[in-house]
């Protein structure tokens, strides 16, 4: 990127909007499965693929764009580590929602949007009000992903939200005002 001192607004837009999304849907996700609210799993999976949507416009742009350059200079460890770090947040946003709709559809719970069936519900002849799983495999797979991802990607959200908070207040650098979209004093 040529000026390393700001960034498109679309980059800061999308950045927080999945930020937005990531952090809602793992908080609802959170709550969701330690208080057994079912009525909740339809919000969570449609805001989901719309979240997913998002993230794909960020992958996009991010592969168009590559990464914002540091806005000083750095170590080459440091520089690694830190791009490794958002290569990997921009692969946990990606994957959990994925992980997320195999899980579902797989289990045979199914997912759509809003009301509008992607992946229908299947129930079982057999057994009024159960489910019949597409592939048991396939769920099993997708709800541990689901699981472990999410907590993988809170800790790396913590992570980035302790760079962010370093490099504003220790560094005294303008990496976060960057982001915020504010311009140089």
């Amino acid at each position: 990127m040529a000026d390393q001192d700001t960034l498109p607004p679309s980059s800061r837009l999308l950045h927080w909007l999945v930020a937005l999304f990531m952090l809602g849907l793992a908080g609802v996700g959170l709550y969701m499965s330690r208080s057994e609210s079912w009525a909740l799993y339809p919000w969570h999976k449609s805001l989901g693929v719309i979240a997913l949507l998002f993230i794909a416009l960020r992958l996009v742009q991010r592969l168009r764009l590559g990464l914002p350059e540091p806005v000083q200079p750095t170590s080459p460890a440091l520089h690694r580590a830190a791009r490794w770090a958002h290569g990997a947040l921009l692969a946990l946003t990606l994957l959990m929602p994925l992980s997320g709709m195999l899980f579902s559809g797989a289990s045979g719970h199914g997912f759509g949007l809003f009301g509008l069936s992607l992946v229908p519900h299947q129930d079982d002849p057999a057994r009024p009000g159960e489910v019949l799983p597409y592939n048991a495999t396939l769920a099993e797979l997708g709800q541990q992903a689901h699981h472990w991802l999410g907590y993988l990607l809170l800790a790396l959200v913590a992570l980035h939200v302790g760079a962010a908070l370093k490099h504003h207040f220790i560094d005294r650098d303008r990496t976060l005002l960057r982001m915020l979209g504010r311009q140089a004093d």
